[in-house]
Formats: structure tokens, C-alpha cells, sequence
């Protein structure tokens, strides 16, 4: 399991695997922001929460169109299926490699894009808070429909509409969680919510991946 860990790494950070991609994407959604909308610093304190964590599904939306096509285009896949490791440990270890190479790169570097968009002081720690539990569900949903589409021509347009819908509560909870504590209200409901779609999603989510890779390498 490490070393196929440590081979996941190598081809993201080798094979444009998103990590350097997603951060720059991130980068520059906050940066254009305030060009858009101004530079009302009330404005942009107040949509801060929101704008970072969209960023941030966007930015890991970006590089999963590569998360197993290349090891469907070499026939690493079609090994991984068939060595002793259950597929569903494989399925697990890909998404770590993509939480580490995107997600967590993500969580490191919002605290500093948001201020750039006058995010309050008190928003910080649970904007960091809010990505940690947030973006591992992303990464474990985003390898769902990876493993749906995986083979297909193309199919990357159609991975982003099937994953955006499952995104879409994490989105919710996470920005509330944010948004509350920068105001300084109580977060504990949502931050409870977003902990439960993550955790829901590690248990149950790469047990349908492996069953769709099964069908889809038959």
C-alpha cells in the first residue's frame, strides 16, 4: 500500500497530476475576485468564506480527469485489479495521493488567499477547520467519478457533471462553517454535517468505486 502510495505521488507531482495546477487555479480565482466585484472591503469579507471554498472544489475538480486515466492507458489498472491488494485499498490510496497533491496544498495556502479577500480574523482557523474535513470528500467523491468514467473518450466533461451534484452539500456545509466563524456564530450543526459527508464518504464511496472499476475492466 506505501509503495503504490508513494507511486500515486510521483506520477502527480511528474505527470501533471494537479498539484501545481490546482494551486495555481486557486490562486487565481481568489485573485480575480476583488476585479470583479470590486474593492469594497465589506463586500469581499463577506463572500470571502464562499469564493474560497468554491475555489477549492474547482481547483480539485481540475485534476481528476488524470486520477486513473493513466493507469488505464498503461494497463497498470488492469494489474492493480488483479494483485492481492482488494481494490478497494486501492481505490482508498489513490484518493489519499490526490488529497495530499491537492487538497492539502489547498488547506495550506487558503489562509493567506484570504487575505487577500479581507476574510475577518476569526474566519481563519475555520476556514482551515472547514477544508480539512471538507476536501477529503472531495478527493474520495472525485474518485468515484473518476472510476464511472475511467475509459471513456473524453470523458472529463462528463466526470465534472456527475460530480458536481455530490459536491455540492460538502460545498454548503463547508462555506457555513466558514461563514459562521467569521461572524462569530455558533458552527457547531454544520461542521457536524461536513464530518459526517466526509466520513460517510470514506466508508462507503470506494467500495462503489472498486464495484464500477469491476464492471468497467470486464
Amino acid at each position: 500500500m506505501i509503495a503504490l502510495l508513494l507511486r500515486d505521488l510521483k506520477l502527480a507531482f511528474r505527470a501533471g497530476g494537479g498539484f501545481g495546477l490546482g494551486l495555481a487555479f486557486f490562486l487565481i480565482v481568489t485573485v480575480m475576485v476583488p476585479f470583479s466585484v470590486g474593492p469594497q472591503s465589506e463586500l469581499l469579507s463577506r463572500i470571502a468564506p464562499g469564493v474560497l471554498w468554491l475555489g477549492a472544489l474547482l481547483a480539485c475538480l481540475l485534476s481528476l480527469d488524470r486520477l486513473l486515466a493513466l493507469d488505464w492507458e498503461d494497463g497498470s489498472l488492469d494489474l492493480l485489479a488483479t494483485a492481492p491488494l482488494p481494490l478497494e485499498s486501492t481505490v482508498t490510496i489513490k484518493a489519499l495521493a490526490h488529497w495530499i497533491t491537492t487538497g492539502l496544498p489547498l488547506v495550506l495556502a487558503a489562509p493567506v488567499l484570504g487575505v487577500l479577500l479581507n476574510l475577518p480574523v476569526l474566519g481563519f482557523q475555520w476556514l482551515v477547520v472547514s477544508l480539512l474535513l471538507g476536501t477529503p470528500a472531495l478527493s474520495v467523491i472525485g474518485t468515484f467519478g473518476a472510476a464511472l468514467t475511467v475509459g471513456l473518450k473524453r470523458g472529463g466533461l462528463l466526470m465534472s457533471l456527475l460530480v458536481m451534484p455530490l459536491y455540492v452539500p460538502t460545498l454548503i456545509f463547508g462555506s457555513e462553517v466558514a461563514r459562521r466563524g467569521a461572524e462569530g456564530m455558533a458552527v457547531q450543526t454544520p461542521l457536524l454535517l461536513l464530518a459526517g459527508i466526509s466520513a460517510a464518504s470514506i466508508a462507503l464511496l470506494p467500495f462503489a468505486s472498486a464495484a464500477v472499476l469491476r464492471v468497467n475492466l470486464r
